[in-house]
């Protein structure tokens, strides 16, 4: 692919540059990839997404250079945010005050995770800093595969509700803690526990700047319609103002964002038409995002020692998730069986972990480069492995409107059934 870029520039001079030409057609072809694996299998279309992004990747695509920086790392923080503010957005606090065994559930997965996932690179001889850096990352669930493979199957229900929440509820436990692990880095301090402050500094940084967010928004929706167009204008720029702000103060974007979207709806908790605020502008930059991760994921080492530990790493992964929810499930209000599903259904890992790792790159490139050759792996599995997963999970619970795949129609009005 590189020498055929080459040839390419020779006589092509696009006034934007070639790299805008090169991500644009790559764009358009992982949208047809998407429609047709929709199409004809009935899976969500971040698969078709994220395997051509592989496929670029694995050819050389020289778009998206590891570690990200610059445009790149700024268009991955702002589609990470925009998915968060809409998963914040979706979680009313009021709820756990009715049924807090759900929070329970929630920090029952996360810290059996965390635990499981460290033992088992402890036992394949890994690092104590990349082990523990590592079980870290494997806490974040992805909220942006989850509500894609709810939108393409069509999915509601409390299967899809809890998981949603669940696995936002993990990914702000990992941004927090994986922030102010890098943090923690360049001091050279032995593990997670030795202070406190590097969390409290990144969190509370990010409630800040995620409060101005939504209280800006929540004055800007007293005097404008929710859904205008200049609504959705300018809450896209004021996510990417702060996740630029916290970023620049040393929180996190996303956690920022997140925690804004949360406030947001207990300070408005009308219900408002996300969708059709963002529209085309939000789902273009969720394709971008998925085809980023799978092309920067697919450049990592994949040899045989490395197959073994990302095997290790998502195996106790899974486990960890649905064991988790399944001991914080009594009182929960859902059965076993929904629980089961409902931890299958958090399998995915995608944009949230590659940006930890890239700041794990940034705070300590030797630490970081073996966290991300790791690391880079599991995310590109998971990120199609999870979504389909995720997609068996929602169909046996029955709460898809859709059938898989869709290819068997319904039979038109009028036409007999069969028997």
């Amino acid at each position: 692919m590189n020498e055929i870029l080459a040839i390419w520039a020779e006589w092509i001079k696009p006034s934007a540059g070639l790299p805008t030409v090169q991500w644009s057609i790559l764009l358009a072809l992982a949208a047809a990839s998407g429609h047709l694996v929709n199409r004809y299998t009935g899976l969500p279309k971040v698969i078709g997404y994220s395997a051509l992004g592989a496929f670029a990747g694995l050819a050389g695509f020289t778009g998206a250079a590891w570690p990200l920086q610059g445009t790149g790392l700024f268009l991955l923080e702002l589609g990470v945010a925009v998915v968060l503010f809409e998963a914040g957005g979706r979680i009313p606090l009021r709820w756990f005050r009715h049924n807090p065994m759900v929070l329970v559930q929630s920090l029952a997965e996360s810290t059996l995770t965390f635990f499981l996932v460290r033992w088992a690179l402890d036992y394949m001889g890994m690092r104590e800093v990349v082990a523990e850096s590592l079980a870290l990352l494997a806490i974040a669930a992805s909220p942006a595969v989850l509500s894609r493979v709810a939108i393409d199957t069509r999915a509601a229900g409390p299967v899809t509700e809890r998981a949603q929440v669940l696995s936002t509820l993990s990914t702000l436990y990992a941004l927090t803690l994986c922030s102010a692990r890098a943090g923690m880095m360049p001091r050279g301090d032995p593990d997670l526990t030795s202070s406190l402050y590097p969390v409290l500094v990144v969190l509370g940084l990010s409630v800040v700047v995620g409060a101005v967010l939504a209280l800006t928004l929540r004055t800007a929706l007293r005097v404008m319609s929710p859904t205008s167009e200049n609504t959705a204008i300018l809450l896209l720029a004021l996510i990417a103002a702060g996740a630029a702000l916290a970023a620049h103060f040393g929180g996190s974007a996303p956690l920022a964002a997140l925690l804004g979207g949360m406030l947001l709806k207990q300070l408005n908790p009308r219900p408002w038409s996300w969708p059709r605020q963002m529209g085309t502008a939000s789902s273009m930059l969720t394709m971008l995002m998925f085809v980023l991760v799978s092309v920067v994921a697919a450049q990592a080492d994949w040899s045989g020692p490395v197959a073994g530990l990302v095997l290790a790493l998502v195996a106790a992964r899974m486990l960890a998730k649905i064991a988790g929810v399944a001991l914080g499930n009594v009182g929960s209000g859902a059965s076993w069986k929904q629980a089961l599903w409902v931890g299958c259904a958090m399998s995915p890992m995608s944009s949230v972990a590659l940006l930890l790792v890239s700041q794990f790159v940034a705070a300590s490139g030797p630490v970081g480069r073996q966290i991300a050759g790791v690391a880079l792996p599991a995310i590109l599995l998971m990120e199609v492995l999870g979504a389909i997963l995720a997609t068996v999970a929602i169909y046996r619970a029955g709460e898809s409107s859709t059938p898989w795949p869709p290819l068997k129609r319904s039979p038109p009005a009028g036409a007999p059934h069969e028997s």
